[in-house]
């Protein structure tokens, strides 16, 4: 857990579905564990099927939904715990109002083709759309916003997970969120 003499931060990761950013997720609280920062992981999928019975991926249902994350996510960093959101938030004003919110706030910009994020496909999301029984899927019938100005630029399709994770971290310590020594924060 953070010291309470370090303010807590959040690391948002964007990205299309089955862009890398869970893989990316996973590897940045590693590295963070390593240094001793026990970060909360807010992964979209998992934290939808705990708030809602019947998820809604329409436009109204996600401003709901990415409303609600960001709000957890403001109360985490506000009692020291830093968070890493592993969440697509198509629209770029879901992942500008956590920014707004969170003094201490990186963006990290998964950027995969949608064809070798549709080749990867692990929850069958893009065959779903495919088939017609998806309807709002970002990057297909949904759009997806890329963030204007993200703080890191990851590729999805080739950038190795450790290696993205270990730039999050550099980035972190170049906005004095982390110290640079590996000491407990």
């Amino acid at each position: 857990m953070a010291s309470s003499t370090r303010p807590a931060f959040a690391v948002w990761i964007t990205g299309l579905p089955a862009s890398g950013k869970s893989t990316l997720a996973r590897a940045l609280k590693a590295k963070l564990s390593e240094r001793g920062v026990d970060a909360a992981v807010l992964e979209s999928d998992s934290l939808r099927q705990l708030l809602e019975d019947h998820p809604r991926y329409d436009r109204a249902g996600r401003e709901s939904f990415y409303r609600t994350m960001v709000l957890i996510g403001t109360i985490l960093t506000e009692h020291g715990v830093p968070v890493i959101f592993d969440a697509t938030a198509n629209r770029r004003q879901y992942r500008d109002r956590a920014r707004r919110q969170i003094a201490r706030f990186l963006e990290v910009y998964v950027d995969c083709p949608v064809g070798i994020c549709e080749s990867r496909d692990p929850k069958g999301i893009y065959r779903r759309a495919r088939e017609g029984q998806a309807a709002d899927v970002p990057g297909l019938q949904d759009p997806y916003e890329p963030p204007e100005t993200p703080d890191i630029v990851v590729h999805g399709a080739s950038d190795p997970a450790d290696a993205a994770a270990a730039r999050v971290i550099e980035k972190l310590v170049e906005k004095s969120y982390l110290l640079r020594t590996s000491a407990r924060e």
